[in-house]
């Protein structure tokens, strides 16, 4: 009994994870296609194309469904067209959360958002009712090295790590960038004003460092704690929000 259930376990956990990696793909291909209408099919040309098909193929999203969704942006194949939206609103324990949408569909996402937020007891807002709070700024993530190309190992090309604080050393000096934290997983998160953020980001890459995400980041000005308890219910909440397809990033003024 002890085996089938190991076994069941495992399949359950297979089956998360796959419906997991399903979304991320969904919202890659949206976000590929998106870019490539904006700035066309070339990712030499494009750097938001570039960015993103890097991290469809850290995330092992086929080649094949990479090109497909850039020939939906760029007219080569039938696709949808999509749109930015934000939208903001109070979840439990009266959080304030922004939610960023690409959709097909502004009509349908308001609608379900409104039911979404309604089902965990909070309340969709108007236009302004949260994003008061919140201020917009540019965010890069830098791997702490360089990609080289050698055949001596075999390969086109592998990553070389470097000393995090020498790369720090060298990224100061790029004019723009406000703040530079470490994280958990020695990955550098440099922070700018949200107009200089293309500017900075083209700066790390002409210094040969590998940058994982470029992208506007909403941080809020005045945070709020919460009891443990609330914090299960906003959790679920969040969660809710995220596994939704047509949303992209939801912002909070959680205390870290």
């Amino acid at each position: 009994m002890s085996g089938h259930s190991k076994w069941s376990t495992i399949k359950h956990k297979k089956a998360i994870n796959d419906a997991k990696k399903g979304k991320i793909f969904s919202k890659l291909s949206q976000l590929i296609t998106h870019a490539a209408r904006q700035g066309g099919g070339d990712v030499n040309m494009n750097p938001n194309l570039r960015l993103y098909v890097a991290q469809a193929k850290e995330e092992g999203f086929p080649a094949e469904n990479i090109q497909k969704a850039i020939d939906k942006g760029t007219g080569n194949a039938e696709g949808v067209q999509y749109s930015e939206a934000s939208y903001e609103g109070f979840g439990p324990a009266g959080v304030a959360i922004i939610v960023d949408v690409l959709t097909d569909n502004t009509n349908r996402v308001v609608s379900e958002l409104r039911t979404i937020f309604s089902d965990f007891g909070g309340t969709l807002g108007d236009m302004g009712s949260v994003s008061w709070n919140f201020e917009t700024k540019g965010f890069v993530a830098v791997k702490p090295g360089k990609m080289v190309k050698s055949e001596k190992f075999g390969e086109e090309d592998y990553f070389v790590a470097e000393n995090t604080e020498d790369v720090m050393m060298m990224l100061m000096d790029i004019q723009g960038i406000q703040d530079i934290e470490v994280n958990e997983d020695h990955v550098l998160e440099l922070y700018c004003e949200y107009k200089d953020l293309a500017k900075v980001r083209d700066a790390v890459i002409a210094l040969g460092y590998v940058v994982t995400t470029a992208k506007l980041v909403k941080l809020p000005k005045m945070t709020k704690k919460i009891s443990d308890e609330d914090m299960e219910k906003v959790v679920k909440a969040l969660e809710t929000l995220e596994d939704y397809d047509d949303v992209q990033e939801v912002w909070t003024d959680l205390e870290d």
